[in-house]
């Protein structure tokens, strides 16, 4: 072995080993630390690019789902309305009936037309309180359908169409005028209020399987989120077990290339020794 005191490339070469554990060490400690083996786009740019992009398509998912919730709520609480409506029609068809009753004298009559008119009241205060978020679909007060997020493009969307449950709106046909105080009247009435009841039972029924619809889209929507999650996953995390075991051997290495250091530093000291 060659000695000389203008170089010492034992030492160099144990210096360049052990900076390059220490490097390979620090990259281990922060795996280690974040639990990403890529953390930003130095460690991989490629791949950094394509988890961004990911990432930024699980949040726009944040967004369709919190549509879809507030669609599932809209159509919760009008269905809730709707039946509530459907009992207030029978007990509507009940008074019907027995206005129908001709032996009625004109204070019973009086009365069953009173509760008769005191339904009626109900049912619009059902239909106008039917809103989540400002959003009536049992009132008319919006249009044919209400369209909501189905996916991050917003060039899809899932369709809660509106039924129009008022007074004389359509699915409805009795008015809130009215009145049941004669035989006759109560007689006249009584095909419009079956009519009604069938009307608002469908209504509910397409109002059910919109909601059933909206219910799947928001299903599918947080399934693709967990998939989009994990596949990030796949491309970014560190395996923490591996990194454990690779951080142990590298301490070990940096050990070792510490002593090897100090033993080729302490090579230029034998050349003293020979002069001594």
């Amino acid at each position: 072995m060659t000695l000389s005191v203008n170089s010492n490339n034992a030492a160099l070469i144990a210096l360049e080993n052990l900076n390059a554990t220490q490097s390979q060490l620090g990259q281990t400690q922060s795996e280690i630390s974040t639990g990403l083996k890529v953390g930003s786009a130095k460690d991989n740019a490629s791949v950094w690019a394509i988890a961004q992009g990911q990432r930024a398509d699980i949040s726009a998912l944040d967004s369709v789902q919190m549509s879809l919730n507030r669609a599932t709520s809209i159509a919760d609480v009008a269905s809730t309305a709707g039946a509530s409506v459907s009992d207030l029609l029978s007990q509507l068809k009940a008074q019907v009936v027995a206005a129908m009753d001709p032996s009625n004298n004109q204070t019973s009559r009086n009365l069953i037309n009173d509760d008769f008119r005191s339904l009626l009241s109900q049912i619009t205060n059902v239909v106008n309180n039917a809103s989540f978020d400002g959003a009536n679909v049992l009132n008319g007060s919006l249009g044919a359908a209400v369209n909501f997020l189905a996916n991050t493009d917003g060039t899809s969307f899932i369709t809660l169409a509106t039924q129009n449950l008022s007074l004389g709106g359509g699915i409805i046909s009795v008015t809130a005028n009215a009145t049941i105080s004669t035989v006759t009247a109560a007689t006249a009435l009584l095909t419009f209020v079956n009519q009604s009841l069938t009307a608002v039972d469908s209504a509910l029924g397409q109002l059910g399987s919109q909601s059933s619809e909206i219910s799947a889209h928001n299903t599918f929507v947080g399934k693709l989120q967990d998939t989009l999650t994990t596949g990030v996953g796949n491309l970014v995390d560190a395996n923490m077990a591996a990194e454990s075991a690779k951080l142990q051997a590298l301490q070990v290495q940096q050990q070792l290339g510490a002593q090897a250091l100090s033993i080729a530093n302490q090579a230029p000291q034998v050349i003293l020794s020979l002069f001594k």
